[in-house]
């Protein structure tokens, strides 16, 4: 008999496998985070309302508001003070004699006598004042009364009615009982409204006048376009920069700093102002601040710009209206007049616009010119707008150097002699030729007869510092580079830079970076007008500039590159500089490449076609042996001393500068060397032509194998 067991415990174990019960997990939320305590969501609702620009804005105008009127009763008490007491001249004094100007401090001091004896004289006059008043009254009263009667009476007679004298009398007395019924009823409401009266008057004053700091005026006075220039901007600007003896000489002259400026000119895009500085203040401590006196002039540094006029003690401040240098200038008038022509001699190339907004034109008349600057900054494109101009005039010749190469000269191709491209070696050695053919050429012209005309012959070379940076070496081991006395491309300039003005032979020279290697000191200083565009330290600009133009205000190395592409300041006496300063910033005409295209192509239109070398015509090489022998002629011998002297008359440029050694050793090994006889030095002419028909024979034999 089979028994079923019955378990009757639960199995703890979950079945497996098809018949396994699905689990579902139940996850309960996340308890939520605890709620911040009440003081820090007051905090933050606080914060967030005040920081609020709403709230910011509100804020501002109330205080300038508040502000003004208190501007105004500042304003209207000093005028006040002023006009009652003699402040106005002991102010105006202590500035004349702080500026050092004993004669202007002894007139003001004269001045406040004559206004102090007038005052006594006035309040002397106020001690006999009530009695003469009280009689003036009672003369005018009774004056009155009378000729109230007298009409009264007239009254009476055309009226035969007594009761009529007194109409006229009555009538008055009724019109004051009306005034003072009229005040009466004015005076409460009067006084009670006065004082707010008071305050608009003063409000309105302050608010004229600005009165307030420039934090508390709205976003779009103090955004970038910057506050007006006015003489107390200009005077707290000059206090606050950092001399203390300007400052303390501010503070003793009080509100009448500005007796040391002279009057606010508008100048182009700006205005101008002469500042007469306190005795014990040099210009250069203001010069040396020009970012400080830019910023408390709340303006950019490139904004302001220090230049030292003829007056001594003075500084001329020149300040831009905010973010007008960033605005571009008109085109040239080369690309708009398709009509202009140039006058080498008496012309001005119009070449772009100084600060002041007026026409910047440069005459290049007999002056070598330099210019240089950083990398990218314009100086190809300044330079080529003085050369397209001249162009212009269909008597002057150029000769080209372009050590860059990358086709910014080529519309000269057809109008320029010569036109060399490219930066290698080869190409510096045919500009260095090219420049010693411009010396031979100013060598003709100094020895013709006196009076001769010449035509202008430009030599001109952009990328120089890559012909003083040259390493290679001609035959004889002289450089083509550097700034040695016999480095080649050197001697031709500084040549040139003697003697070629004379005659009309001008170098132009264009270079970036300026270095004492890249720029030598010689060549810089023998151009008649240099000129910079942005560079980056002072001592760059002491070398494109001189020190003159920089000691009196010349700053190119404060010039932002990048941002003042073309902006140049030049040195020169072919440009017109304002009285007084050595130098003066144009921002340049930009003639794109096409556009002097188009220029180029007027000029050669002016003139017969010209043929362009890309590199100079080169005359074969001497062969010395057949010269040698063609100078002796029938000879048996010939001195050496002879010989050298038939050859330097046969080429001076291949043989001038020969010696004996030269000849010694083009004729050693030849079996024609020089041989002694009577005493003498002598070439046998059989020896010579011995040695011509080994070397021929040798040539045939070489080309037959």
């Amino acid at each position: 008999m089979t028994e079923n067991v019955i378990n009757l415990h639960k199995p703890t174990d979950p079945p497996t496998g098809a018949n396994s019960p699905t689990v579902l997990t139940v996850v309960p939320d996340p308890a939520p985070a605890p709620a911040a305590p009440l003081w820090v969501r007051s905090g933050r609702a606080i914060r967030t309302a005040v920081t609020h620009d709403v709230t910011k804005t509100s804020a501002r105008a109330a205080a300038r508001h508040a502000l003004y009127v208190y501007g105004g009763t500042r304003i209207v008490t000093r005028r006040a003070w002023e006009a009652r007491t003699p402040a106005r001249y002991e102010r105006l004094m202590r500035a004349a004699e702080a500026a050092g100007n004993l004669e202007e401090a002894r007139e003001w001091e004269e001045r406040g006598q004559h206004f102090r004896e007038a005052r006594h004289r006035r309040r002397m006059d106020l001690l006999h004042s009530p009695i003469e008043a009280a009689k003036g009254a009672a003369v005018s009263a009774g004056t009155g009364v009378g000729l109230l009667v007298a009409l009264g009476v007239c009254m009476a007679i055309a009226t035969k009615d007594a009761t009529e004298v007194v109409t006229p009398l009555m009538a008055v007395i009724k019109f004051i009982n009306l005034m003072i019924t009229i005040v009466q009823v004015v005076w409460g409401p009067a006084l009670t409204i006065s004082p707010f009266l008071a305050l608009l008057a003063l409000w309105s004053v302050g608010a004229h006048q600005k009165a307030a700091p420039s934090w508390s005026m709205p976003e779009q006075q103090r955004s970038s376009e910057g506050e007006p220039i006015t003489p107390s901007i200009v005077v707290k600007a000059l206090r606050d920069l950092g001399v203390p003896a300007l400052r303390n000489a501010i503070k003793e002259m009080g509100d009448a700093g500005a007796s040391m400026l002279g009057p606010i000119r508008i100048a182009g895009c700006g205005v101008e102002v002469d500042v007469t500085l306190p005795s014990g203040v040099s210009t250069i401590e203001v010069q040396n601040r020009r970012r400080k006196l830019a910023e408390n002039l709340t303006r950019h540094e490139h904004e302001v710009f220090i230049m030292i006029p003829v007056a001594a003690r003075t500084v001329r401040l020149w300040i831009a209206d905010s973010g007008a240098l960033d605005e571009p200038i008109g085109p040239s008038p080369l690309a708009t007049d398709e009509t202009m022509t140039a006058d080498y001699k008496k012309g001005r190339a119009p070449w772009g616009q100084d600060l002041r907004g007026d026409s910047a034109g440069m005459s290049l008349y007999q002056r070598h010119l330099l210019i240089t600057g950083l990398s990218n900054q314009g100086k190809t494109a300044a330079l080529r707008s003085l050369a397209l101009w001249l162009a212009l005039d269909r008597s002057v010749e150029f000769l080209i150097g372009d050590l860059k190469g990358a086709g910014d000269w080529a519309m000269f191709i057809g109008r320029a002699r010569v036109l060399i491209q490219g930066p290698t070696d080869e190409h510096v050695i045919e500009v260095t030729e090219m420049a010693e053919s411009a010396v031979d050429e100013m060598n003709r012209r100094l020895q013709a007869p006196p009076g001769t005309e010449f035509p202008p012959l430009i030599v001109l070379v952009d990328e120089a510092q890559v012909a003083f940076m040259c390493p290679a070496k001609d035959e004889e081991k002289r450089p083509y580079g550097g700034s040695k006395a016999t480095s080649r491309y050197f001697t031709a300039v500084r040549k040139i830079h003697n003697q070629g003005r004379a005659v009309n032979v001008l170098m132009w020279q264009g270079t970036q970076d300026p270095t004492n290697e890249n720029l030598p000191k010689l060549v810089r200083e023998g151009a008649h007008t240099r000129a910079s565009l942005a560079l980056g330290t002072e001592s760059q600009a002491r070398m494109a500039l001189g020190d003159k133009a920089v000691d009196g205000g010349a700053a190119p190395n404060l010039l932002r590159p990048g941002l003042d592409k073309g902006t140049v300041v030049v040195a020169s006496d072919g440009i017109d500089i304002p009285a007084g300063q050595s130098s003066i910033t144009v921002r340049t005409h930009y003639i794109d490449t096409d556009t002097a295209h188009a220029i180029c192509e007027r000029a050669k239109a002016l003139r017969d076609g010209v043929t362009t070398l890309s590199v100079l015509k080169r005359d074969a090489p001497r062969d010395p042996l057949a010269d040698i022998a063609q100078v002796m002629g029938d000879a048996t011998r010939v001195r050496t001393k002879d010989v050298l002297a038939r050859l330097a008359a046969l080429d001076a440029g291949t043989y001038g500068k020969w010696s004996f050694l030269d000849l010694t050793r083009v004729l050693d090994g030849t079996g024609a060397e020089p041989y002694k006889s009577d005493g003498v030095m002598n070439i046998a002419r059989d020896r010579i032509t011995g040695a011509l028909a080994d070397r021929d024979n040798q040539g045939s034999a070489s080309a037959s194998e």
